[in-house]
């Protein structure tokens, strides 16, 4: 079960819990770079709360994969027993060593006698070293991978704290759902594409790329038939696409890539874009 929130109220605490799916990295590792981004963003989101909760600056001791669980796709702490509030007392920033197995830190010691941001940077640290390494370089869009480089580096090195950190991840994210991040494409790349409304096609000959949402073709989160159409230029097996309807999470549409197909069909929810060069001649309806 996650630990989605709690409250207290005349002296007694209340828990709420959820069923969840336990955490996949492999299956996650083989997951389009929308849905590993979705784990990485709910993670930080989460220790930007710890990090201002009512216990005060809240470190999670073991961060190993299996404490956590997605519930409909979204990153929860299964549950508390590693957590720890505890503030380390130091005389001197020689006491507020950070050690990890490849990386040591050293933080700042504060005139109160306490490490300055320790449980903070050792949730961050863990999150780069635990998360962000394996999901979130890996087939990031070309227009924002500077940005998540950013975010690497400064994870990394421990730059920034987890408002920065969240705050860059957010950046991405708005980037991502309005496609803004796709000024560059020349508009003009649609017009050498048919769109045919309202309908679907039957006969399909697939080709696989990799991430897809299905095993069986190409199938790739857009933001429009604009960006489809890019995407679809560059494979050299793609002549046509469809536009379904259907969303992911940041609301983005799924286009599925094809190859060729036999015929169009009436369907109300779809919407078919085939290459003017290789239209078919007489596309039965």
């Amino acid at each position: 079960a996650g630990v989605q929130g709690g409250g207290v109220e005349g002296g007694r605490a209340a828990v709420i819990l959820e069923q969840g799916s336990p955490l996949q990295m492999i299956q996650l590792l083989q997951s389009p770079w929308e849905d590993r981004f979705r784990v990485c963003l709910d993670l930080v989101r989460l220790l930007h709360f710890l990090s201002r909760s009512p216990l005060g600056s809240v470190a999670l001791l073991d961060f190993q994969p299996r404490q956590f669980v997605t519930v409909s796709g979204q990153l929860k702490l299964t549950d508390l027993d590693d957590a720890s509030a505890e503030e380390t007392a130091c005389q001197t920033d020689a006491d507020c060593t950070l050690q990890f197995p490849h990386r040591n830190f050293t933080l700042s010691c504060s005139a109160r006698g306490v490490c300055e941001g320790l449980n903070e940077k050792r949730n961050i640290y863990n999150a780069y070293r635990f998360f962000f390494t394996y999901l979130l370089p890996h087939q990031a869009p070309p227009s924002l991978t500077h940005l998540v480089d950013h975010i690497m580096n400064a994870t990394g090195e421990l730059r920034e704290d987890i408002n920065q950190t969240l705050e860059a991840f957010e950046h991405i994210l708005l980037l991502y759902k309005s496609g803004l991040y796709l000024d560059n494409l020349p508009p003009s790349i649609i017009r050498d594409y048919t769109v045919m409304r309202g309908m679907g096609t039957t006969g399909n000959v697939e080709y696989r790329c990799w991430p897809s949402y299905s095993l069986q073709g190409c199938v790739l989160s857009v933001h429009s038939a604009r960006e489809a159409a890019y995407i679809c230029n560059s494979h050299s097996q793609c002549s046509s696409f469809t536009l379904t309807g259907q969303k992911t999470w940041t609301g983005r549409l799924l286009a599925s890539f094809r190859s060729s197909f036999d015929h169009l069909v009436a369907d109300g929810m779809s919407e078919v874009y085939v290459k003017k060069t290789k239209v078919p001649a007489n596309p039965l309806l």
